[in-house]
């Protein structure tokens, strides 16, 4: 048996650019290297205001006539509505991609070989690429559309793998510190260095000009961050989304996505420095969290 298991993942849906100005098109808007998508690579990246606040994060992935971007499913439209304001006479057509599902797959065996034996066995027109951002993020696999979800399970069980649920793959992503769209980034506040777009390679710092770069790199050169995402164990009741949390009587940060007794906050670096120092923890009410950095990140 696989040590490797799949998972459905309802709340995200896709959207696809065709026309030869696609790649062009989306290269001027997003802060990924859009160019850097081919050979079965997928890239994560985000979609801005022009004065550098998340509006949208994605996984893009490119065939030889579309591009691929995986986003979330009850987000989607404002996504498409925001895209096509700058279509303008560009050869390019954007539009909901309803014929693939998306789920992920996990596990110690959730890496390049098992994505190739996956893509060799399952329906025609599937799609599997490794997640970008870490190794241990595993596996996206978009299957057909208009599989029943039992037939597109079958597939995936008839290749080795075991279905688990959606609480499975919400908390190991929280432990990797990964966000989950606007569950942890607020649109049109969040930014983007303070929730690893620069170490798991959501920026691309090489690329040309692209809308809400001048924020992104301010905020990088000058070493302007000053709060990061991460995750926090969690004593108590959980916290809703956005409670303000508190150290010592002084604002230490906000909470966002919580699963079980695990969960992400946005933590300010000062607050965090403390926590390391002396022990003084983060309190919501009676509950009381304790911070961790990812492995992965650089607190500059």
């Amino acid at each position: 048996m696989t040590n490797a298991s799949f998972i459905p993942l309802p709340h995200r849906s896709l959207l696809s650019l065709a026309g030869e100005d696609r790649v062009a098109f989306l290269q001027g808007l997003v802060s990924c290297d859009v160019a850097r998508a081919c050979d079965g690579k997928a890239l994560w990246g985000a979609f801005l205001t022009p004065q550098g606040k998340f509006l949208h994060d994605f996984l893009l992935f490119a065939t030889e006539d579309r591009l691929y971007l995986e986003t979330e499913a009850d987000r989607r439209a404002d996504f498409l509505r925001r895209l096509g304001l700058y279509r303008l006479r560009a050869r390019v057509t954007i539009a909901a991609e309803d014929t693939l599902r998306v789920l992920a797959v996990q596990g110690s065996d959730a890496g390049p070989d098992l994505g190739r034996t996956l893509l060799a066995g399952l329906p025609h027109g599937s799609l599997v690429f490794a997640d970008p951002r870490l190794p241990e993020s595993g596996l996206r696999v978009w299957l057909p559309g208009d599989l029943s979800p039992a037939d597109a399970a079958a597939s995936l069980i008839a290749a080795g793998l075991t279905e688990r649920p959606f609480t499975d793959w919400d908390s190991h992503r929280i432990a990797l510190g990964l966000p989950d769209g606007s569950r942890d980034m607020v649109p049109d506040k969040a930014l983007l260095l303070e929730n690893g777009f620069d170490e798991l390679g959501g920026v691309d710092w090489q690329k040309g000009c692209y809308m809400g770069q001048e924020l992104t790199a301010r905020t990088k050169y000058r070493g302007l961050v000053k709060k990061r995402l991460m995750p926090v164990a969690i004593s108590g009741a959980i916290p809703e989304p956005g409670t303000l949390l508190l150290q010592q009587g002084m604002e230490a940060g906000e909470m966002r996505s919580a699963c079980g007794q695990t969960g992400l906050a946005l933590i300010r670096l000062d607050a965090f420095a403390r926590f390391q120092e002396a022990g003084a923890p983060l309190t919501a009410g009676a509950t009381r969290l304790s911070p961790r950095k990812p492995d992965w990140a650089v607190f500059g």
